[in-house]
């Protein structure tokens, strides 16, 4: 061998974020094996590679929602209303730490945190305050809300009849989905099986009562940002889904009439082509899982229905005008993928709540999208890219295999209780992290290409005040509402809890009677208790 060939540097070996090998290029001999009429079925076939629509965008835009809670109900109020005046079809809800966990703001839990990842809400009168002047029957809205979602669920429905709404004609979502909290985000009470109970009875009862309502959103856009892999957030969140469907059809009900009311959410992070795989793979996965798994027979029950958020862990406070870029391309492929709604990001999200100019150059984002970039016209443009089809597989067949492994450890429950998710999870965050460290992985800005000085941005403030207005308010509702029947209400919430019978309508009653969020949700931890975390090591 001589000097030269010994010297020669291997070959750099290109991947995706999911460690699936990229080939310099693709051609018909990389898709030999491929079954173009079982995998690439028209659009709104069976099984939805490339669409739950026939039409997609060309009938009508995905919805553009943008996530917004602003600490005080009057304050999120007028950004909800400034946004629906700027083109938004959707509201999407973020609440604070104490709501998200059943507290009211005057627990001591609660102090210092009152208002400050989102809205807070104690109370019916609260609710109020935050819907003001919003029409309920012709807005959709999105409820990031988890172990205490059936009493935040309970407070719309009470708000929109109090205003005169049809119960019936509401529509939006309740995240709803409890296993993730376990798995990556931690804003969990009760323990899984309690937890799974409430679930399957607000299946139930907006099955009747509240049928355009999607009543869980399958989530697995939390897992990404804790550090998995675009297969490891397909995995677990079709496994979740998995669990879910078990429940509900354990407790009884149609998977042909509850399964079309389930949805998905994702995250869309930056390596574009994958991005856009990974959401025709999970369609096409949860198509079967239904079908083949469950027995779905209609095909609303086995559509894959997704809202997408641009990843939050992908922005950088260095530099934070690189965000709008970041976005700008993660949108784009959350489009591409086939996404029903759309979160993006706004630019200075790493450093605080978005300001009003933030949050607008964030929704103009996807006006771009919808209305310049001429994407739209055609249904899963991408498809048939060699490149893309093999990736939709590679996706689809590793995904498959974690639910496999899931499947032979009883189940996700187990697979939770174990450990096991959450330590697949921090093994891929590590992995990214020292991939970051070496500069391996760039990231303009920040291992590459930085500045040593940065003008700063403008930042949206919260009131100082805002707890302290908030408890006050809190206890001159307490002070004014009739308490025995406040007492009463309660006390049934906890009857119920031990009884057998649909919690929701026992809730809805709880907050109609001026319950507030926590004494309801105390009084299901006195029943059910509270979940300690399992620790990995």
């Amino acid at each position: 061998m001589s000097d030269k060939a010994a010297s020669k540097k291997p070959e750099k070996v290109f991947q995706t974020t999911s460690h699936i090998v990229i080939n310099p290029f693709y051609t018909p001999a990389d898709m030999a094996s491929f079954n173009y009429d079982a995998q690439l079925s028209a659009p709104g076939s069976f099984p939805y590679t490339r669409g739950v629509q026939p039409t997609m965008y060309r009938g009508r835009f995905w919805t553009m929602r943008q996530y917004a809670g602003m600490g005080d109900a009057e304050e999120s109020n007028k950004r909800y209303r400034l946004l629906l005046a700027s083109g938004a079809m959707g509201l999407s809800v973020a609440f604070d730490l104490p709501t998200q966990i059943g507290y009211d703001s005057d627990h001591p839990f609660a102090l210092g945190e009152v208002g400050k990842v989102g809205v807070s809400i104690d109370t019916i009168e609260d609710m109020q305050r935050l819907f003001d002047q919003i029409n309920l029957e012709k807005v959709s809205t999105s409820m990031t809300i988890n172990a205490s979602a059936a009493v935040l669920l309970a407070l719309y429905i009470a708000v929109a009849k109090r205003n005169g709404f049809d119960p019936q004609k509401l529509s939006g979502t309740i995240q709803n989905d409890v296993l993730k909290e376990y798995i990556a985000r931690g804003t969990y009470i009760y323990p899984p099986t309690s937890a799974m109970r409430l679930i399957t009875d607000i299946f139930a009862y907006c099955n009747q009562n509240v049928p355009e309502w999607n009543t869980i959103s399958i989530s697995g856009y939390h897992m990404r940002e804790a550090g998995s892999t675009a297969v490891q957030e397909v995995a677990f969140t079709l496994a979740d889904g998995i669990t879910y469907v078990q429940a509900a059809r354990d407790a009884g009900l149609d998977v042909d009439k509850f399964g079309p009311r389930l949805s998905f959410f994702f995250a869309c992070h930056s390596n574009f082509l994958e991005e856009v795989a990974k959401f025709r793979a999970a369609r096409r996965m949860w198509a079967k899982i239904m079908r083949e798994r469950f027995g779905a027979t209609t095909p609303k029950a086995q559509m894959l229905r997704f809202h997408t958020q641009t990843g939050g862990v992908t922005l950088t406070a260095q530099q934070p005008q690189n965000n709008i870029v970041r976005t700008g391309l993660q949108a784009m492929a959350a489009v591409l993928g086939g996404t029903q709604s759309l979160h993006t990001n706004s630019f200075d999200e790493a450093l605080a709540l978005p300001t009003e100019d933030s949050a607008r150059i964030a929704l103009r984002t996807q006006q771009i999208i919808a209305y310049e970039s001429g994407v739209t016209a055609a249904i899963d443009p991408l498809a048939g890219s060699y490149y893309v089809e093999h990736l939709t597989d590679e996706i689809e067949k590793r995904a498959t295999e974690y639910v496999a492994k899931i499947d032979a450890l009883g189940g996700m429950l187990k697979a939770i209780e174990t450990g096991y998710v959450q330590q697949e999870i921090q093994n891929s965050a590590y992995e990214y992290q020292k991939s970051v460290d070496s500069k391996e992985q760039v990231v303009v800005g920040v291992n590459q290409f930085a500045v040593e000085h940065e003008k700063p941005v403008s930042l949206q403030k919260i009131d100082p005040e805002l707890e302290r207005r908030q408890v006050e308010r809190l206890k001159a509702f307490r002070a004014k509402r009739d308490q025995g029947a406040a007492d009463e209400a309660v006390r049934k919430v906890d009857e119920a809890a031990r009884g057998g019978q649909n919690l929701m309508p026992i809730i809805i009653e709880a907050v109609e009677h001026n319950a507030t969020i926590g004494e309801i949700c105390d009084a299901m931890r006195k029943v059910y208790g509270e979940y300690k975390e399992v620790m990995v090591i």
